[in-house]
C-alpha cells in the first residue's frame, strides 16, 4: 500500500430514490434518513482511502438548504479531502433531481470525520493525502482549521493550542 494517495483515489458516488417510506407528512426525505446515507456513502470514501474498516468519529453541522421530495433521485459525491495520523475528513455533497422534471439542484455538504481501524478495534495509521486540483489544495488547507475546532468542541484541545485556527481568526 503506498503511503500517499489523491482524493479521486476515494471518489465515491452513491444513488438513492426516495421512496414513501424515506419520507416525513410533507412527503419531504426526512433529515435522518439523509445523514444515513451521508454517512454510509462517507464510510466508503473512507474505507477507500484507509483500505479498513472505519467508524464515524464526528459529523459537521448540516443544514439542509432545499427539501427533498418524494421520488427525487439522491446523488451523493463523497471523497476524502486530508487524512491525520489514523482519522480522515470526508467532504460529502447531496444533490437531488426530478428526473421527469430534468431539474437537478445541490441540497447540501457536510464533512464528516472517520477513523480507520483494526480487527481489534484499534486506531490505524492511514496514508496521506496530495491535493490535485485546486478546489482540493482549498479543502486540505482548511482542513487542520475545521479539525481543530472539532477537538476544541470535544474538549480534547484548549482554544489556546487551536494554533492553525488562531491564526486564520487573527488576519
Amino acid at each position: 500500500m503506498t503511503n500517499i494517495k489523491k482524493p479521486k483515489d476515494s471518489y465515491t458516488i452513491m444513488n438513492e430514490i426516495v421512496l414513501p417510506n424515506d419520507t416525513n407528512t410533507l412527503n419531504n426525505l426526512m433529515g435522518g434518513k439523509l445523514l444515513h446515507w451521508m454517512d454510509i456513502v462517507a464510510a466508503i470514501s473512507a474505507q477507500k482511502h484507509s483500505n479498513n474498516i472505519v467508524v464515524t468519529a464526528s459529523v459537521d453541522g448540516v443544514s439542509f438548504k432545499e427539501p427533498i421530495r418524494l421520488g427525487d433521485v439522491v446523488t451523493l459525491e463523497a471523497y476524502v479531502t486530508r487524512s491525520f495520523n489514523t482519522s480522515m475528513e470526508v467532504y460529502i455533497e447531496v444533490y437531488a433531481q426530478n428526473i421527469p422534471r430534468n431539474e437537478k439542484y445541490k441540497c447540501n455538504d457536510a464533512y464528516y470525520t472517520f477513523v480507520a481501524i483494526d480487527s481489534r478495534n484499534k486506531p490505524v495509521l492511514v496514508p496521506t493525502i496530495e491535493p490535485e486540483t485546486e478546489m482540493e489544495k482549498v479543502k486540505y488547507e482548511g482542513a487542520l482549521r475545521r479539525r481543530q475546532i472539532r477537538l476544541v468542541m470535544a474538549g480534547k484541545l484548549k482554544k489556546d493550542e487551536a494554533t492553525e485556527l488562531l491564526a486564520y481568526l487573527n488576519e
